[in-house]
């Protein structure tokens, strides 16, 4: 056990007993509402869906080849390895019926091996009727929704064009819990305009809400974005997180979230050809263990 805060290991070992689980990321062929032009076009300022999309997935494929594609990659490894259906890419809870939704969930749970869904959307993105479907998924397999937050702060959540407001992911998320449907929050450090105070305000007041769990990281600068366009014309103040200022931060975020509340994880992991700012050249897992060296210095430095 993480002796400093609750981790996705830990975690998953709540929701899914006895069983080790490993997620398996879809593509679905989902847009977004500020990417289609329902509320905006263009998507978020820093996103390009392929720095964190697994080569195994393509849009053209079936759900079903997708999960087929990736229980192969991993089996390899650990033939006794459960998954989970991550449907990761864009808002996959927009620009599809209820139904059709409902069907495209219930394929992908009735999968063998498959032993949960985790379903990535935006806070405006989940009408009433399908927040009924997936409170009857979760109740034949566990359904996680994670929610693109990014920051509690209206200005910034404009600035970087996601166009929907806090009050949308405290809704959503009350909804949700409403519900029995474990939700998790994604947040990200270092957006334009913000330093380390609005990153931990936006961590406070996540923490008040009913939530299951935060992914946060820094932001990443990465090539074919509006953000890069944006930043090397001077255009949005911007100022990537050197690794020791992050790290410090990090620390800061562990002391205030409480210990029923998952840290799924610090670090995004672009493929480095892509980054163009910061270049830290980690791994998830090497972050992590500069991270609990920083904590175990702290801890043993106050006994």
């Amino acid at each position: 056990m993480n002796p400093y805060y609750k981790d996705f290991s830990e975690y998953m070992k709540e929701v899914f007993p006895g069983i080790k689980v490993q997620k398996l990321s879809i593509d679905a062929g989902f847009t977004c509402p500020n990417r289609d032009g329902s509320i905006g076009i263009g998507g978020c300022i820093y996103c390009n869906n392929a720095s964190f999309t697994p080569g195994y997935c393509s849009p053209k494929d079936l759900v079903e080849t997708q999960i087929q594609k990736g229980k192969d990659f991993f089996r390899r490894k650990y033939p006794e390895m459960k998954y989970l259906a991550y449907f990761q890419s864009y808002t996959n809870t927009f620009g599809k019926s209820v139904e059709s939704l409902a069907e495209m969930y219930r394929r992908a749970t009735g999968i063998e091996d498959i032993a949960g869904i985790i379903i990535g959307t935006r806070p405006d993105c989940l009408p009433e009727k399908l927040v009924d479907v997936l409170s009857e998924l979760n109740r034949e397999k566990p359904v996680i929704v994670e929610i693109g937050a990014e920051t509690s702060n209206d200005d910034t959540l404009h600035a970087i064009n996601r166009n929907h407001t806090w009050n949308d992911v405290e809704e959503a998320a009350k909804r949700l819990n409403e519900r029995c449907i474990r939700t998790g929050l994604h947040l990200i450090a270092g957006l334009p305009n913000e330093n380390d105070e609005d990153v931990l305000e936006t961590v406070r007041k996540a923490c008040r809400l009913p939530i299951d769990s935060i992914k946060m990281h820094q932001l990443q600068i990465v090539k074919g974005t509006p953000l890069l366009s944006k930043w090397e014309r001077g255009e949005i103040n911007v100022e990537p997180y050197s690794l020791e200022p992050y790290i410090d931060l990090c620390v800061k975020i562990v002391k205030i979230i409480p210990r029923d509340i998952c840290i799924e994880r610090f670090l995004a992991s672009s493929p480095p050809e892509m980054v163009v700012a910061p270049k830290w050249g980690l791994k998830n897992y090497q972050f992590t263990n500069l991270l609990m060296n920083r904590l175990r210095h702290l801890c043993a430095s106050t006994i």
